[in-house]
């Protein structure tokens, strides 16, 4: 369920930045590695956080703490200020998964949240936030990451097009052999084949 929230504002009515794109499970639904997603519009914790803490103090209590994984921060800040009170942030390497997000809520609660990569392609970043608000599942931020589907590349909707056409049969077709001539293929090593090509792994 993506949640569609109005600009917090200052005391003087102006607001403070562009509401925050979350996607939330729903309330009191059983728990899951993931209460939902957050797909920011940069790295810039200082700049992103204060809105999303704005917007999450009513929904789930005061929220006093937020750690991350600093693989995927430039700059991690040791406090940003929201309306009313201060946050502190901090950061954990090897114990928090590198795409989650947690938040503290004193007397309250935690909650984790994937973060959604700033530049995500529009419609993998909907895939990826409805998955993570979807409380049948129970993958982690990083496996997430990893199955989300990939935007269709130049090369893909080549080879979308030979296969429609009929081209790739044709171009799969063995060359005739002279007569009288065998040609032995050589043996294939698959212990050697590298994997797929996209495996990625927020709090």
């Amino acid at each position: 369920m993506t949640v569609t929230i109005s600009r917090p504002t200052t005391s003087e009515g102006r607001p403070t930045s562009s509401r925050p794109r979350l996607a939330l499970a729903p309330v009191g639904s059983a728990p899951a590695l993931l209460d939902g997603a957050w797909w920011p519009r940069s790295r810039d914790l200082h700049a992103e956080l204060p809105a999303l803490a704005a917007v999450l103090d009513p929904l789930w209590g005061r929220i006093t703490r937020i750690t991350v994984n600093p693989a995927q921060w430039p700059v991690v800040p040791r406090k940003v200020p929201v309306t009313g009170h201060v946050v502190k942030v901090g950061w954990f390497r090897a114990e928090q998964d590198p795409h989650e997000l947690l938040l503290l809520s004193y007397h309250v609660g935690r909650w984790n949240l994937l973060v959604v990569p700033p530049g995500t392609e529009p419609a993998r970043a909907a895939w990826l936030m409805a998955a993570a608000s979807d409380r049948r599942r129970s993958d982690s931020a990083s496996r997430l990451m990893a199955n989300a589907p990939r935007p269709a590349t130049d090369d893909d909707r080549v080879r979308a097009a030979a296969r429609e056409s009929g081209g790739a049969r044709e171009a799969s077709a063995p060359a005739a052999r002279a007569p009288g001539r065998t040609v032995a293929a050589a043996p294939v090593d698959r212990s050697r084949r590298v994997p797929g090509p996209w495996v990625s792994s927020c709090r």
